[in-house]
């Protein structure tokens, strides 16, 4: 999703120097004029020679205590260098010995955002505004850090004052098409795009991010041309290849998405870029008789859905090795012999190759035609589905599964996870509920206590091991799409995903089913803003699966 663009460091309010007779910046290192020392300060600081620049700011200190300008500026520098509580003191100091200092209440704003400290940093930038209230800049940074906050209509508010007041801010129409983004409000934020684009035709930023929500609104080959304008901008900005790969990998376009998948390991916060010793397999090498060490690195739902390659790897005639996350540990064991389970955080001593777990579609070249999809390569182990078998309700009514909601933490989750009161009207159906839901949102704990046909088995199950035993004894299972949903796909079980307008790669463009799960059936929003066209689809459906068990 597009991130706000964070206002830099810098000052905002006219001129770097403060006008004392003059400016300039061919001024000796050793002259006592604290004017002089400031000026050749700042100078040093355009040119980025932060350290040489923070000791003009002290010697211009030291020679004038209360030199505002200069402790404001020295702030600026100590926040380019990362050190940024003393970067507030310094503007605290600037502000101490002037008052009225809008410039270093904006500043000092900044940094508190970039410390998370975002009420203190809101404040800073009322504090500006009082002072300077048509600064556009103050503006556009406050309507970031309410961004931050969740509080979007009023960050869309503070953006559209940056912009009343300079109609030219090509970042302020961005931030607000961010913002605009984040609400669903997809044309909107189009245009916000195209007018931050055609104010700054070099903006690479916007060209991304309006290639994400191009994909958004299924606009695809329009994504993909943004995609290619950004990266032609920037060619080595991974996030706008990884956003190239997904759009690519919806539209089936396995070979390009793969190769571009890659760029993962570049991002801002990188996945699958463990560093070994062994070199890298993507598929060049033979591997018979050799050990291929293959290492976790994304999701739960990425490890249930990509664990499938161990087997094939094996086939190959590898040894192969496979660290998995914690929860699926001892589910995972059973692709042994071929594949060794092993914990998250561990190595084997020795292997000939490694391959981390979501470039082996790249290395296996899988395509729409060959992806390896296996009726059924996971089941429960037994011991945990005769426990779970005495505690459910008994088989007189065909039992379903139900999950709502993924991990508050996935980038997406605002848009696919939904409260359970919103799936009530499915409970009339003549079926026994069983909630494999683990993490409650507000709200939810108080409908399953209120209704007792809802059966709850979440708080004890305690890996994936449980919940597979779970899965094995239901007859369907209706989820979002979170890990439960790769689950009972892998282990061949019919299950129903709730997908959102703007799903998953994984998930394609406008199909019903999946290459990936021959059991699964994908019910599909139709608009960003309600589920109720999934609901009724899937009680029509549900009408038909009991009949069909009855």
């Amino acid at each position: 999703m597009p991130k706000p663009l964070t206002a830099s460091i810098q000052v905002r309010y006219g001129a770097d120097v403060q006008s004392f007779g003059g400016y300039n910046p061919v001024v000796a290192p050793t002259s006592d004029d604290p004017v002089a020392a400031y000026q050749r300060g700042t100078e040093l600081r355009r040119e980025r020679r932060s350290a040489e620049a923070l000791g003009a700011f002290d010697r211009s200190i030291a020679l004038k205590p209360d030199y505002a300008e200069a402790h404001n500026s020295r702030g600026i520098v100590l926040a380019s260098l990362d050190r940024l509580e003393e970067a507030v003191a310094a503007f605290d100091r600037a502000i101490a010995l002037k008052p009225d200092y809008a410039e270093a209440y904006n500043n000092r704003g900044i940094v508190l955002q970039d410390l998370k400290r975002l009420a203190e940093a809101l404040a800073s930038f009322d504090m500006a505004l009082e002072r300077q209230l048509n600064n556009a800049s103050v503006h556009n940074n406050r309507g970031t850090v309410l961004r931050e906050l969740e509080r979007q209509d009023e960050a869309i508010a503070s953006f559209a004052t940056a912009i009343a007041l300079k109609p030219d801010y090509a970042e302020a129409y961005y931030n607000r098409a961010a913002a605009l983004h984040e609400m669903n409000r997809f044309d909107q934020a189009i245009a916000d795009f195209d007018a931050a684009t055609a104010l700054k035709p070099d903006y690479a930023d916007a060209y991304n991010n309006r290639g994400v929500a191009l994909q958004d609104v299924k606009r695809l080959d329009e994504a993909l041309a943004d995609f290619d304008r950004a990266s032609a901008l920037l060619p080595d900005f991974a996030e706008v290849h990884c956003n190239k790969a997904y759009c690519s990998l919806l539209m089936g376009k396995f070979e390009q998405g793969w190769r571009l998948h890659e760029w993962r390991k570049n991002t801002a916060k990188p996945v699958g870029n463990r560093s070994f010793s062994g070199p890298l397999w993507l598929g060049q090498r033979d591997v018979t008789g050799k050990t291929v060490f293959v290492h976790w690195e994304q999701g739960l739902g990425d490890t249930l859905q990509f664990c499938r390659y161990g087997k094939l790897l094996a086939a190959r005639g590898a040894m192969v090795v496979m660290s998995v996350q914690e929860p699926l540990y001892s589910l995972l064991g059973q692709l042994a012999p071929g594949v060794q389970v092993i914990h998250q955080d561990q190595a084997p001593a020795a292997f000939d190759f490694h391959c981390p777990m979501m470039s082996l579609p790249l290395a296996f070249a899988t395509t729409l035609q060959n992806i390896p999809s296996e009726h059924r390569y996971l089941v429960a182990d037994d011991r945990p589905r005769r426990q779970w078998s005495a505690r459910l309700p008994p088989p007189t009514r065909p039992r379903i599964g139900l999950v709502w909601a993924g991990s508050k933490s996935h980038k997406n989750d605002r848009n696919r996870s939904l409260g359970l009161s919103a799936l009530a009207r499915l409970f009339d159906t003549d079926a026994h509920w069983i909630s494999l839901q683990q993490e409650l949102r507000d709200g939810d704990a108080a409908v399953l206590k209120q209704d007792p046909r809802v059966f709850r088995c979440g708080d004890d199950l305690k890996d994936f091991s449980d919940t597979a035993a779970v899965v094995d004894l239901l007859d369907l299972v209706i989820s979002v799409d979170t890990s439960v949903a790769h689950l009972a796909g892998a282990m061949g079980k019919p299950v129903w995903i709730m997908l959102p307008f703007n799903s998953d790669w994984r998930w394609l463009v406008d199909r019903d089913d999946s290459p990936w799960y021959p059991t699964v059936r994908l019910f599909r929003q139709h608009d960003p803003r309600s589920w109720d066209d999934v609901i009724s689809s899937l009680q029509a459906a549900l009408e038909s699966f009991v009949r069909s068990r009855s």
